[in-house]
Protein backbone atom coordinates (compact mmCIF):
# COMPACT_ATOMS: atom_id res chain seq x y z
CA UNK A 1 0.00 0.00 0.00
CA UNK A 2 1.02 3.73 -0.82
CA UNK A 3 0.99 6.46 1.07
CA UNK A 4 -1.06 9.88 -0.12
CA UNK A 5 -1.00 13.29 0.77
CA UNK A 6 -4.52 15.27 1.13
CA UNK A 7 -4.09 18.96 0.92
CA UNK A 8 -7.80 20.55 1.56
CA UNK A 9 -7.89 23.85 0.00
CA UNK A 10 -10.96 26.46 -0.25
CA UNK A 11 -10.66 30.25 -1.37
CA UNK A 12 -10.28 33.16 1.14
CA UNK A 13 -13.01 34.87 -0.21
CA UNK A 14 -15.15 31.88 0.74
CA UNK A 15 -13.96 31.44 4.48
CA UNK A 16 -14.31 35.05 4.78
CA UNK A 17 -18.15 34.43 3.85
CA UNK A 18 -18.33 31.95 6.20
CA UNK A 19 -16.71 33.91 9.18
CA UNK A 20 -19.16 36.78 8.40
CA UNK A 21 -22.32 34.36 8.78
CA UNK A 22 -24.65 35.32 11.74
CA UNK A 23 -22.79 33.93 14.78
CA UNK A 24 -25.77 31.38 15.64
CA UNK A 25 -25.38 29.84 12.16
CA UNK A 26 -21.78 29.65 11.63
CA UNK A 27 -21.57 27.75 14.84
CA UNK A 28 -24.50 25.33 13.90
CA UNK A 29 -22.62 24.48 10.73
CA UNK A 30 -19.22 24.26 12.43
CA UNK A 31 -20.97 21.89 14.58
CA UNK A 32 -23.06 20.11 11.82
CA UNK A 33 -19.15 19.89 9.54
CA UNK A 34 -17.22 18.95 12.64
CA UNK A 35 -19.96 16.05 13.66
CA UNK A 36 -19.68 15.10 9.99
CA UNK A 37 -15.53 15.49 9.66
CA UNK A 38 -15.39 13.16 12.61
CA UNK A 39 -17.97 10.70 11.34
CA UNK A 40 -15.37 10.64 8.12
CA UNK A 41 -12.72 9.76 10.39
CA UNK A 42 -14.08 7.22 11.97
CA UNK A 43 -15.48 5.65 8.45
CA UNK A 44 -11.92 5.73 7.48
CA UNK A 45 -9.77 5.44 10.29
CA UNK A 46 -8.16 2.21 8.87
CA UNK A 47 -6.79 4.40 5.76
CA UNK A 48 -6.18 7.56 8.11
CA UNK A 49 -2.07 7.16 8.61
CA UNK A 50 -1.91 10.92 10.04
CA UNK A 51 -5.00 13.03 10.85
CA UNK A 52 -3.39 15.73 9.83
CA UNK A 53 -4.72 19.36 10.87
CA UNK A 54 -5.56 22.98 10.05
CA UNK A 55 -3.12 25.16 8.61
CA UNK A 56 -2.34 28.99 10.01
CA UNK A 57 -1.10 31.89 7.94
CA UNK A 58 1.46 31.56 5.52
CA UNK A 59 5.19 32.97 4.56
CA UNK A 60 6.47 32.73 1.71
CA UNK A 61 10.23 32.27 1.50
CA UNK A 62 12.32 33.30 -1.65
CA UNK A 63 15.89 35.09 -2.18
CA UNK A 64 14.84 38.27 -1.40
CA UNK A 65 13.85 37.05 2.23
CA UNK A 66 10.37 36.47 4.16
CA UNK A 67 7.09 37.81 3.27
CA UNK A 68 3.27 37.68 4.00
CA UNK A 69 1.43 35.52 1.49
CA UNK A 70 -1.85 33.62 0.72
CA UNK A 71 -2.99 30.77 -0.63
CA UNK A 72 -5.42 28.23 -0.67
CA UNK A 73 -4.22 25.82 1.51
CA UNK A 74 -6.42 25.12 4.34
CA UNK A 75 -5.31 21.76 5.72
CA UNK A 76 -3.93 18.14 5.56
CA UNK A 77 -4.20 14.22 6.07
CA UNK A 78 -2.42 11.38 4.88
CA UNK A 79 -4.05 8.30 3.96
CA UNK A 80 -2.72 4.79 2.77
CA UNK A 81 -4.56 3.17 -0.29
CA UNK A 82 -3.82 0.58 -2.93
CA UNK A 83 -3.98 3.43 -5.57
CA UNK A 84 -3.98 6.67 -6.27
CA UNK A 85 -7.60 6.43 -7.26
CA UNK A 86 -8.55 4.40 -4.12
CA UNK A 87 -6.77 7.33 -2.08
CA UNK A 88 -8.99 10.34 -4.12
CA UNK A 89 -12.71 8.05 -3.71
CA UNK A 90 -12.31 8.47 0.08
CA UNK A 91 -12.84 11.88 -0.11
CA UNK A 92 -15.60 12.02 -2.43
CA UNK A 93 -18.13 13.99 -0.21
CA UNK A 94 -15.91 14.93 2.48
CA UNK A 95 -17.64 17.65 4.73
CA UNK A 96 -14.85 19.89 3.79
CA UNK A 97 -16.87 20.98 0.68
CA UNK A 98 -20.22 19.88 1.63
CA UNK A 99 -20.76 21.78 4.81
CA UNK A 100 -17.73 24.02 4.59
CA UNK A 101 -16.44 26.93 2.42
CA UNK A 102 -13.86 24.42 1.27
CA UNK A 103 -13.46 24.33 -2.89
CA UNK A 104 -11.48 21.29 -2.96
CA UNK A 105 -9.43 18.41 -1.80
CA UNK A 106 -6.29 17.43 -3.79
CA UNK A 107 -4.45 14.07 -3.39
CA UNK A 108 -0.96 13.11 -4.25
CA UNK A 109 1.01 10.14 -3.58
CA UNK A 110 4.21 10.32 -1.12
CA UNK A 111 7.21 9.35 -3.35
CA UNK A 112 10.64 8.19 -1.39
CA UNK A 113 13.14 10.21 -1.20
CA UNK A 114 15.57 9.33 -4.18
CA UNK A 115 18.86 7.72 -2.89
CA UNK A 116 22.57 8.88 -4.08
CA UNK A 117 24.06 7.06 -6.81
Amino acid sequence: MKQYLAVFLGKPEAMNSFRNLPEAERKERERLGMQAWMKWAQDNQTKIKQMGSPLGKTLKVDRSGVAPTRNDLGGWTVVEAESHEDAAKLFAGHPHFTIFPGDRVEVMEILPIPSLP
